[in-house]
């Protein structure tokens, strides 16, 4: 019975993926400011699935630095290779955490997080700029729609750095 409620819910996050991604476009499309586009987009995430946290960390002075989010409190700075954050923005990797206690090093900013999905964020001249940033209460909430619909809005964000 849980495999197909974990079925049922990969399978309608493919679809809002999939419907979110042509809105987020639009909504980001003659807007040139990137605060504006990324408090939206996170905001635009975390009313569409309910995510416990969705927002940004943006590379400055060698260090990621939290950027507009929809959630609970925050860590406000993360060192680069620390934490999944730190870790996905090393790699230049989309990271997929299912148990937060089981990552070494994860860096708990909310006792509540169980899983976590970390996607970078690349300039169009391929350069990396920071990571989006998915917290879940559950875990082992995040799968390959997820890393898919992720790394798509992402891309739709290359042109705004």
């Amino acid at each position: 019975m849980a495999e197909s409620i974990a079925f049922s819910r990969t399978a309608e996050r493919a679809v809002i993926y999939g419907e979110l991604l042509p809105q987020i476009e639009s909504l980001i499309a003659d807007e040139t400011d990137l605060v504006a586009n990324l408090a939206n987009v996170a905001a635009v995430l975390k009313e569409a699935f309910g995510f416990f946290w969705a927002g940004f960390y943006l590379e400055k002075d060698g260090q990621l630095v939290l950027g507009p989010f929809q959630g609970p409190l925050a860590c406000t700075r993360i060192n680069m290779g620390e934490g999944v954050c730190g870790q996905a923005y090393s790699s230049r990797t989309t990271l997929i955490v299912p148990d937060v206690d089981e990552f070494p090093g994860h860096i708990a900013c909310s006792s509540a997080s169980r899983s976590e999905i970390v996607v970078p964020l690349f300039d169009v001249g391929g350069e990396i700029r920071g990571v989006l940033d998915v917290d879940s209460e559950r875990l082992d909430d995040f799968g390959p729609d997820d890393r898919a619909g992720l790394e798509a809005v992402a891309a739709a964000l290359r042109g705004k750095f």
